[in-house]
């Protein structure tokens, strides 16, 4: 079971383990991450990305006892996965404030849609939505409960380039605006170092690679120092120069 923080620290964990038929998919992994911090996940298929992630977010009850875990206490963390999970028989306005209990929970409901640029859709079905929008939405769910840690699972890789690249710039405004601990999972080195602070590689159950991206924001894909982090990365991933940042699925 995951114990709680104060103010210092957003997550920490120490000699986290976790095993599936024998195997480790985490092998003690050591992490820090800072209130207002955005790190960024990557690794290749298996390593334990996922995993962690889902620890993180007390959703795996096979870590109890491995290690040291600490996080927010559970109604200050949010998720956000690849698909939006919107509840397709309720309204956008409802599908955010779900779970919210409070007299103010519709107006902060719909401030939230018009931060992630939904205004006057309150009314609308998820099945009416793109699946850009309907991201959207699932961002304003998660941050409408001022989380002190987001966990993103992903939450771009089934959108089209330019639909991505839109949501990038969303994503760190609205991270700017709301300064929780972003833990953000990804097989994209270039979505990695545009968007993060740290970027760390998660290599059979092990934090391999730590670095920092100390570059003002917003980044531009030819800044020469973006390159040179990119192309570390690529290499602590096992990929070639004159190859992609590809896919390297799901961990």
């Amino acid at each position: 079971m995951a114990a709680h923080l104060g103010q210092l620290t957003a997550v920490r964990t120490r000699g986290l383990t976790r095993g599936y038929a024998g195997r480790a998919v985490l092998d003690g992994v050591n992490l820090d991450i800072a209130p207002g911090e955005f790190v960024a996940l990557l690794g290749r298929s298996g390593s334990g990305k996922s995993t962690l992630l889902r620890a993180l977010a007390g959703l795996d009850a096979g870590v109890a006892g491995s290690g040291e875990l600490r996080v927010p206490d559970d109604s200050r963390v949010a998720v956000v996965f690849q698909d939006s999970r919107l509840l397709p028989w309720a309204r956008v306005l409802e599908n955010v404030v779900l779970g919210l209990d409070r007299p103010r929970a519709l107006g902060l409901g719909r401030a939230a849609l018009a931060e992630v640029g939904l205004a006057g859709r309150e009314r609308a079905w998820p099945s009416e939505l793109s699946g850009g929008e309907q991201q959207r939405v699932a961002l304003a769910r998660s941050l409408v409960r001022e989380p002190q840690l987001l966990l993103a699972d992903e939450p771009f890789g089934a959108l089209d380039a330019l639909t991505r690249i839109r949501m990038h710039t969303l994503l760190r405004e609205l991270c700017q605006r709301h300064r929780p601990a972003v833990l953000l999972v990804t097989h994209d080195v270039d979505e990695a170092v545009l968007l993060a602070d740290r970027v760390l590689v998660l290599e059979a159950g092990r934090i391999v690679v730590d670095r920092s991206i100390e570059l003002r924001q917003p980044r531009a894909h030819g800044d020469p120092a973006l390159l040179t982090h990119r192309q570390t990365l690529l290499e602590a991933l096992g990929v070639g120069g004159g190859e992609r940042a590809a896919c390297f699925g799901d961990g």
